[in-house]
């Protein structure tokens, strides 16, 4: 050491009742004194280490485990909401083919309904032209029977006048054949 600092190193020690100089001022009692210190110190790190320190410790790694499982809850879960959204976007897809295939079998059905409806009407239509035919010829066979009882009734008052003129048969003959022709031959067939 150069001289100057031992100098300053003995000036400043103050110096012992036996006579000899410290270093530093160091004596034995401080020196016991921070030999106790860091006893106690260390000693005092350990009882906080164990009560404070592990706790502590623990709450944090239970802090980190709880924030890794979120995180991983997480994943699993975008993971699952990807998986329901692919299968709703499918559920769509599917809903519109099947709303076109539901509306291809309403459109199938209301025509075969309008094919039933004209096909029905056709029929009703046939059955009234059917049924005026026949109401047409039953009116004509009324009047065909009308036209009888009026040539009944007339041959009728005829007789009565043959009768009352007291005519021959062949005056009366003679009479049927004009009034026959009167009303038509035609009329009097039918």
């Amino acid at each position: 050491m150069n001289t100057a600092a031992t100098y300053l190193l003995l000036s400043a020690a103050p110096v012992a009742e036996e006579g000899y100089t410290r270093l530093f001022g160091l004596d034995l009692q401080l020196l016991f004194d921070s030999g106790l210190t860091l006893l106690a110190v260390f000693t005092l790190f350990l009882v906080l280490s164990y009560n404070l320190f592990n706790p502590a410790r623990k709450v944090l790694s239970g802090r980190s485990e709880r924030i890794k499982n979120d995180i991983e809850q997480a994943a699993k879960d975008k993971e699952e909401a990807a998986k329901l959204k692919a299968e709703y976007e499918a559920k769509l897809k599917d809903a519109d083919a099947e709303v076109e295939h539901i509306l291809a079998e309403a459109r199938k059905r209301a025509l075969a309904n309008e094919d039933r409806i004209v096909a029905d009407a056709k029929k009703e239509a046939a059955d009234i032209i059917e049924r005026a035919n026949a109401e047409a010829e039953l009116e004509k066979k009324k009047a065909g029977d009308e036209v009888k009882k009026e040539m009944i009734s007339i041959a009728s008052l005829m007789a009565a006048k043959v009768v009352k003129g007291n005519i021959d048969t062949t005056v009366q003959d003679a009479l049927v054949e004009d009034t026959l022709k009167e009303i038509g031959e035609a009329t009097w067939q039918s």
